[in-house]
């Protein structure tokens, strides 16, 4: 087997790590480890942390045992590491003051839930780039970008049929919730599939990177306002947006209303709208 380079892991490092921490890689926190330099490289040239990478810091969600972290260190950039495990969260500075000292200082790392963290306890991060837990990948993402307004650029690896949901147009099969709330902030995009054979234990579905750019900062509308919208309009998903939207509006009859006033077509479906239309159904209630 081939030696990675200094400053990253590979299968057997992986391995190593795992069995002097005891770790058991469990699906319900979603651990599935990469253990392929290539894939980390290609992961940190996607991210674009730039040539101003020293004036970058970067937030990791589930740095597991240190091998993306060690490659967006090896940017230069600050890495915030917020880690859920806390055999995992106590041994990643070890590692990467073993394999890369020269950057142990510019790593930090949170033993928290990233759902429950915020500006205060991480400061503000200029980009999140993380493998994500499966099962927890969009509300992750969402409470990121609600809590820090400092995140610009996301580049997150998720389960590709949850990546396909987070960068979907209006009116495709797989459009819903993830998509337009992400839209309020940004726009999201699949950029790049990851092979199963990249990680360890070996998941039992397709990997995908979806790229994320902020825009401005929407002032048109209130946000939770919005999102009540949308949950209300997708819970029903088959209805028309008059039926759908009846009890978050008091009655079918004034969710008619509302939508009249929008300029949004009482019969259309949730899925045929995009984020300006819930935006101005949002406004419509709160104007009438």
């Amino acid at each position: 087997m081939t030696a990675e380079p200094p400053g990253l892991l590979g299968p057997a490092e992986i391995r190593k790590l795992a069995a002097e921490l005891d770790v058991r890689p469990t699906k319900k926190l979603g651990q599935n480890f990469v253990h392929d330099a290539n894939t980390v490289r290609r992961i940190v040239e996607l991210a674009e942390v730039g040539s101003d990478a020293a004036d970058t810091v970067v937030l990791e969600v589930g740095p597991g045992l240190g091998s993306l972290t060690l490659g967006l260190l090896g940017t230069g950039a600050r890495v915030v590491a917020v880690e859920i495990d806390p055999a995992l969260a106590g041994r990643l500075e070890r590692t990467v003051a073993a394999h890369a000292p020269e950057a142990a200082s510019r790593l930090t790392v949170v033993a928290d839930d990233a759902l429950q963290v915020d500006s205060g306890r991480i400061g503000e991060p200029d980009a999140l780039v993380a493998n994500l837990p499966y099962n927890v990948a969009v509300p992750v993402v969402l409470h990121l970008l609600a809590e820090l307004p400092s995140l610009r650029r996301v580049l997150v690896m998720v389960q590709t049929e949850v990546a396909d949901r987070m960068a979907a147009a209006p009116g495709g099969r797989v459009y819903g919730v993830p998509s337009v709330k992400l839209a309020w902030y940004g726009t999201a995009r699949k950029v790049a599939a990851v092979p199963r054979s990249v990680f360890w234990p070996v998941p039992n579905v397709d990997s995908s990177l979806v790229a994320f750019d902020r825009g401005p900062e929407r002032t048109d509308a209130d946000r939770d306002a919005v999102f009540a919208v949308v949950d209300a309009a997708f819970a029903q998903r088959r209805k028309t947006l008059r039926a759908a939207l009846s009890s978050w509006a008091g009655s079918a009859e004034r969710a008619g209303e509302i939508l009249a006033a929008a300029g949004v077509e009482p019969r259309a479906r949730g899925e045929q709208l995009g984020i300006e239309e819930y935006v101005a159904i949002a406004r419509a209630a709160a104007e009438a």
